[in-house]
C-alpha cells in the first residue's frame, strides 16, 4: 500500500511506545455511540494509473469562471489578470517564502511587502496600511477590534445591511461573546440613509460601517455617513472595491478613519470564494492599534537601504494579552500579487479598468430592463454591479442560465429573503458585448419558456 507508509511493525512499535497493545484499546476511550460501526463507503484500492484517470475526471466536473461567461460578483470577480502576475508569484523565491522573522534573511519578502503596504496607501488614501488580513470579511471583525481600542467604548457599533451578508456574518461570530452589540441599520431602498444612522447613532457608539460600492452595488453617500459617525465620536469603517477607486473617490479621500477591502480582484483568480485577500488601512494616529502585520523601512549598519517587521505587537511576541491581534500569518503571496498587478495596471490602467466595468455594466444594466419582466431592483447610482428584480424563479433561472455556459448572477434570496425575487449582475472589463448581449438573450428566452 503505497499511500500508508507505517508498516505493521512500525504501528506495534508506536503503540509500545503510547503503552497499549491494539488499535482497539487505543479507541477504547471514544463512547460505542460515537464510534462508526461499518465499513467506510469509500470504492476500492486503484493502481496509479487509474487513480489519476479518476482525479482527473472529478476535477473536471468543476465548473471554473473560464469555462463560462461570468457575471458573478458579491466580492468576487472575473477581472483580468495581466501574465506578469503569475510569472513573479510562481517565483521559488515568492511561492516558497516563509513568514520573514529573520530580516537577514528575507529582505525580498520583506521589500514585497512594503511596496505592497505602500501601494495600498496609494491606492486607498491613507496613510498607513498593514501587510493582509485574510479575507474582506476578518478586515472587518479586526476594523472593529481596533475601533473599540481606539474609542474606549462597549456601545453598540453600527453596521449597514447592504454590507456584504458574509460580512457581517463574520463579524457577529466575533461579537457574540463580546461586550459590545451588533447593530444592522436596514436599507430597504438599496442604500445606507445618512439620517438612519443619525437616529441611531450616540455617544456611546463604537463604530459606523459602510460599504460602497455596497452588496447591490450601489454608491453609498460615504461623506454625510462619515460627518455623522464623526459628529457622535464613533470610528468611520469604510469598505471599498479596490478596482472601482480608479474612478471613484477614495476613502482618504471622504474622511474615513479605517479602509478595508477585500482585495481578490487585485490580480487573484477565484478559487471557491476563497480566503482571497483582506485589505486595512487606516490614519496615521492610529498606527499603534492596527493589527497583523507591519514592514518598515530604515537602513543597515553599513547604511543601506533596507526591511524589517516593526511595532510587532503580536501575540508570539512581546505582547500576548496586550496584542493588537491574534495574527500569526498573512496572505503574503496574494499580497504579492496585488502587487504587481497594480505595478503592471499603473494609475491610468486602473483608470480604464474600471472605466470599462462601469460602461459595460450600465450598458448591460439598460438592455436587460428592456426585457418584458425584468426591472431594476433599486433606481440608485452603481459601478461594476447591479441588482434586478425578474419576474421567474431565479434560482432556476440561473440553474438554465449556467447549463447554456453563463454564470448570470448571484440570487439575492439567499441573503435577503424579501428580495427572493432579485438577483445581483457583476459586469468586469473582460465581457464583452457580444457575451452582454447572449446573457440578455438567455434570460429572454429562459422567461418566456
Amino acid at each position: 500500500m503505497p499511500y500508508l507508509p507505517n508498516t505493521p511493525q512500525d504501528i506495534a512499535a508506536m503503540l509500545e511506545r503510547i503503552g497499549v497493545d491494539s488499535i482497539e484499546e487505543l479507541f477504547s476511550p471514544i463512547p460505542s455511540e460515537l464510534r462508526l460501526k461499518r465499513p467506510l463507503h469509500i470504492p476500492a484500492a486503484m493502481a496509479e494509473m487509474e487513480l489519476t484517470q479518476h482525479i482527473q475526471q472529478l476535477a473536471a466536473k468543476n465548473e471554473s469562471a473560464s469555462s463560462a461567461v461570468c457575471f458573478l460578483g458579491g466580492g468576487a470577480y472575473d477581472h483580468f489578470i495581466p501574465a506578469v502576475v503569475d510569472a513573479i508569484a510562481s517565483r521559488s523565491e515568492f511561492y516558497t517564502a516563509y513568514t520573514p522573522y529573520q530580516p537577514e534573511a528575507s529582505q525580498g519578502t520583506l521589500q514585497a511587502i512594503f511596496e505592497y503596504q505602500t501601494l495600498m496607501c496609494q491606492l486607498s488614501g491613507m496613510d498607513v496600511s498593514n501587510a493582509s488580513l485574510y479575507e474582506g470579511g476578518s478586515a472587518v471583525a479586526e476594523a472593529v477590534l481596533m475601533a473599540l481600542s481606539i474609542t474606549g467604548r462597549t456601545g453598540d457599533v453600527l453596521i449597514a445591511e447592504s454590507v456584504h451578508p458574509e460580512y457581517r456574518q463574520t463579524l457577529a461570530t466575533f461579537a457574540s461573546n463580546a461586550k459590545y452589540r451588533v447593530v444592522t441599520i436596514p436599507t430597504p431602498d438599496g442604500y445606507l440613509n445618512p439620517d438612519d444612522v443619525a437616529k441611531a447613532a450616540n455617544d456611546t457608539t463604537v463604530a459606523v460601517i459602510a460599504q460602497s460600492p455596497n452588496f447591490f452595488g450601489h454608491l453609498e453617500e460615504m461623506q454625510a455617513i462619515g460627518d455623522v459617525a464623526r459628529k457622535c465620536g464613533a470610528v468611520f469603517v469604510a469598505s471599498f472595491d479596490p478596482i472601482s477607486l480608479g474612478v471613484l473617490k477614495r476613502p482618504g479621500d471622504y474622511g474615513a478613519d479605517i479602509a478595508i477591502a477585500e482585495g481578490q480582484g487585485l490580480g487573484i483568480p477565484l478559487g471557491y470564494g476563497g480566503p482571497y485577500l483582506g485589505i486595512l488601512a487606516c490614519r496615521q494616529e492610529y498606527l499603534r492599534k492596527m493589527p497583523g502585520r507591519l514592514v518598515g523601512e530604515t537602513v543597515d549598519r553599513n547604511g543601506k537601504r533596507c526591511w524589517v517587521l516593526t511595532l510587532s505587537t503580536r501575540e508570539q511576541h512581546i505582547r500576548r494579552d496586550k496584542a493588537t491581534s491574534n495574527i500569526c500569518t498573512n496572505q503574503g503571496l496574494l499580497a504579492l500579487r496585488a502587487t504587481v498587478f497594480l505595478a503592471a495596471l499603473g494609475p491610468h490602467g486602473l483608470k480604464e479598468t474600471a472605466e470599462q466595468c462601469v460602461r459595460k455594466a450600465h450598458y448591460a444594466h439598460e438592455q436587460l430592463q428592456q426585457l418584458p419582466g425584468v426591472s431594476a431592483l433599486f433606481a440608485r447610482p452603481f459601478a461594476k454591479e447591479f441588482a434586478i428584480e425578474v419576474q421567474a424563479n431565479v434560482p432556476n433561472l440561473l440553474t438554465t442560465l449556467r447549463e447554456q455556459g453563463i454564470h448570470a448572477g448571484l440570487p439575492l434570496g439567499t441573503w435577503y429573503p424579501q428580495h427572493r425575487n432579485a438577483m445581483t449582475i457583476a459586469v468586469t472589463e473582460k465581457r464583452t458585448v457580444a457575451e452582454i448581449d447572449r446573457l440578455v438573450e438567455a434570460i429572454h428566452d429562459a422567461m418566456v419558456v
